[in-house]
């Protein structure tokens, strides 16, 4: 029920991914509503998308805190139980990421060794892809919780991106250990004598060079990082579009260009990644976009899917205890 276009995009999304064989998805919301989005889709296999009724909803402008105690019945509260008690094997939500924070954590606990959990998201990059994190979980760090976002992250990255030994680098300033604010020069310290291929630091400007397989920086950082680069990408996709349509091309040259366009958008649109796992926590949750269409919805539940049957819970909490 979360997110800017829910219920209807949400709907949307789960009805492609459940075309998936072997996947079901559980609808978990206000039942009437759900019933109605479901409704638009006559052909949909509805033995695979059985509804969960949750009438409560966490809304966006809400005390993420106050409302997870109110609304017993909130659909994220009823989705992260349903993981707990074994009935389902993740969750995947659009709406409010400290709900959803809120939530996982009260229902699966954090995994031996974790004080901080934290929002990976995955990223495009000229060499491919990376992982960033926090991107939002925690606003404000110790030296030692960059540290641990780093394991945990090459951890990740071993299974999402299947890199053997991931390159982690620390966001700061400047490229020299001595830069940074004193959680930066900490957490250098730190990562530097961590069990992990640790590169230093890496400026902002290198966040999509691919350099660094592993980015680490405090929550604050991290979502204003991404927002930046969200915000880029549509502006230059405006600006592109502006300028094909104002081109003096042939009609073969611009067709050829804007198929170009077009595999630009796929390379860097957040959609084609769906959600980013909250890390640290004792079981699956995974937290797409607020603004989440119906392909970004299919991704994080195809995503979802993928992780539970590589089974990252368990090699995040072997990967915590060998500190690796």
């Amino acid at each position: 029920m979360g997110g800017d276009r829910a219920p209807g995009a949400v709907v949307d999304g789960a009805v492609q991914a459940a075309r998936r064989p072997g996947l079901t998805v559980l609808l978990v919301g206000a039942e009437s509503a759900v019933r109605a989005e479901l409704a638009r889709h006559p052909d949909a296999n509805l033995d695979r998308l059985p509804i969960i009724d949750a009438p409560d909803v966490i809304g966006m402008d809400e005390s993420p805190l106050q409302a997870i105690r109110r609304k017993p019945r909130a659909s994220i509260r009823v989705a992260a139980e349903l993981v707990k008690r074994g009935e389902a094997d993740a969750v995947v939500s659009a709406g409010h990421t400290g709900a959803a924070f809120l939530a996982a954590h009260a229902a699966f606990g954090v995994l031996p060794g974790v004080e901080r959990p934290a929002l990976a998201v995955t990223m495009p990059t000229q060499a491919g892809a990376a992982v960033l994190l926090d991107a939002g979980a925690n606003l404000e760090c110790r030296p030692e919780h960059l540290v641990q976002f780093g394991v945990m992250g090459a951890a990740y990255a071993r299974v999402s991106l299947g890199i053997e030994q991931p390159r982690v680098g620390l966001l700061s300033i400047g490229e020299e250990a001595g830069k940074g604010n004193d959680l930066i020069k900490e957490a250098h310290a730190g990562l530097a004598k961590a069990p992990l291929h640790f590169i230093g630091n890496i400026e902002g400007r290198e966040l999509f060079t691919g350099r660094a397989d592993v980015i680490v920086c405090d929550g604050f950082t991290g979502n204003v990082a991404l927002k930046v680069g969200e915000g880029l990408v549509e502006t230059l996709g405006h600006m592109l579009r502006e300028e094909l349509d104002a081109a003096l091309v042939t009609q073969i040259g611009s067709l050829l260009t804007r198929r170009a366009f077009q595999r630009f958008k796929q390379r860097v649109d957040y959609a084609s990644y769906g959600a980013a796992p909250l890390l640290g926590v004792n079981g699956l949750m995974l937290i797409g976009h607020g603004r989440s269409a119906p392909q970004a919805v299919e991704s994080a539940i195809h995503l979802a899917a993928r992780l539970a049957e590589a089974r990252l819970v368990e090699r995040m909490r072997e990967a915590l205890s060998h500190g690796r």
